[in-house]
């Protein structure tokens, strides 16, 4: 059999189905296309398929929109943000061929590419665009339909290169928070000290954000803005800052540690404020807009939200710059000290994750490094199955357990009770169903002891 090969996005459409509604004028209705090259008749029949569809499978569950399509070779993805707005992904299967060369057959493996991984990355999509353009119907409202085109180009053509269809897992579909778990009482007061202080020095800031080792510890943010922040700093403004300290690049100020990793990148040019990102949170309720400056010293990054009609100078920088250095400086110390370095001690037998989708909290021994870059610690089979538990668990119950043993002996076992799911690979090897069962009891109270799971 020939290697396989991978997942490929075929094409990624955004169409409203209240538009182009005239003979003639259907490609109206098209309001994105990736890729640019397929012509327009082609788009507008992928366009029109699709709302057939979905025309078609409301007619059995109208309370519940279609969400994908099989096809021998294809996957196709559907969702629908907002009123009569549509986001749609087509995706081809990894194929392979077997038999004599002379008479090869092809075939498709639709088992790699799982509903609730990739629809969850399709929702991710849309909800990176909220947060840094606002709701479609926002931008209708207040710019017009140029301005909603002109933007999903601007931002679409830029974020479908950096998906990594193919590193997609269960992860995904949890979309979770990692929380940092090594800082005690003490410190935790000090940290919840610190943002007091600074938004009663600093009125113009709406939210803050306080991360440790990249592991969120404090948010003032609604947690499904969190989630999407969260996102973003810990795939890539965070990982690109650390590359480029690697560089060798210095600190703004020898007194302290602290640096800007949005705004200016040194106090010394007064005309260079460098990057400051927009984004828009609230969207259901304010809508409010706000600056994206983040601030970092050694491991600890303070992420503050502030308002965007206020017009950041380079005085406000450098008083900022004065007020977080050293205190932020001072504070890193003081949770390093206090087991901020602590690391998760995992049997190498045990692979774990888990998600809590009650605080989105998410923990995971199989993932190697947080920004998910460095090969997972087991196979892409293992994490196949979790996602099949995790998409079956979430249809049939609301607590369950579902053990596996895989055909090389080891075991998978997938739980989920009060909203909270936990897998777990095995590779015991000589181990029995009952011992099995008690192994992830052990490591249930061994990991998460204060929780409660259901036997």
């Amino acid at each position: 059999m020939s290697d396989k090969s991978q997942v490929a996005l075929l094409n990624f459409f955004i169409f409203n189905s209240t538009y182009g509604d005239k003979e003639g004028e259907e490609h109206k209705k098209v309001l994105f296309y990736h890729p640019p090259s397929d012509n327009e008749d082609f788009q507008i029949r992928s366009v029109g398929l699709s709302e057939a569809l979905i025309k078609f499978t409301e007619t059995f569950n109208p309370s519940k929109a279609c969400e994908s399509m099989h096809t021998q070779k294809s996957r196709q993805l559907f969702y629908q943000p907002e009123n009569d707005f549509w986001l749609v992904m087509t995706l081809s299967l990894p194929q392979g061929t077997k038999g004599k060369d002379t008479n090869p057959v092809v075939e498709y493996y639709e088992e790699d590419v799982q509903d609730n991984v990739y629809v969850a990355a399709l929702k991710q999509s849309y909800k990176m665009f909220r947060l840094f353009m606002g709701t479609f119907n926002t931008i209708l409202e207040k710019s017009g339909l140029p301005c909603l085109i002109q933007r999903l180009g601007h931002f679409f053509n830029r974020y479908i290169p950096t998906m990594r269809l193919n590193n997609c897992d269960i992860l995904d579909s949890f979309n979770g928070i990692q929380f940092f778990p090594g800082i005690d009482k003490c410190a935790y007061l000090n940290v919840q000290s610190l943002i007091n202080v600074l938004e009663e020095t600093y009125p113009e800031i709406l939210y803050t954000i306080f991360l440790y080792n990249d592991q969120l510890v404090w948010s003032g943010l609604e947690q499904g803005d969190m989630q999407t922040m969260y996102r973003y700093l810990s795939s890539s403004l965070l990982p690109a800052f650390h590359e480029e300290q690697l560089q060798g690049t210095s600190p703004n100020n020898q007194l302290h540690y602290g640096r800007f990793v949005t705004g200016p990148r040194s106090l010394q040019e007064a005309t260079n404020f460098g990057k400051l990102p927009r984004v828009y949170v609230n969207t259901d309720v304010k809508n409010e807009e706000c600056h994206v400056l983040v601030y970092t010293a050694n491991s600890a990054t303070v992420c503050l939200l502030i308002d965007a009609t206020r017009q950041l100078d380079f005085p406000f920088y450098k008083k900022l710059d004065a007020f977080m250095g050293p205190r932020l400086t001072t504070l890193a110390g003081l949770i390093a000290e206090r087991g901020g370095n602590k690391a998760v001690v995992t049997d190498p037998q045990f692979k774990f994750i888990y998600f809590n989708q009650m605080n989105l909290a998410q923990k995971s021994t199989i993932h190697s490094d947080p920004y998910r870059k460095a090969t997972v610690t087991v196979g892409p089979d293992v994490l196949r199955m979790f996602s099949d538990i995790s998409a079956d668990l979430a249809k049939y119950c609301d607590c369950g357990e579902t053990i596996i043993k895989t055909n090389y002996d080891s075991w998978v076992v997938g739980k989920r009770s009060d909203q909270r799911e936990f897998y777990v690979f095995i590779t015991q090897k000589s181990a029995n169903l009952t011992e099995v069962h008690e192994e992830v009891k052990r490591l249930c109270q061994l990991h998460f002891g204060g929780i409660f799971f259901l036997d």
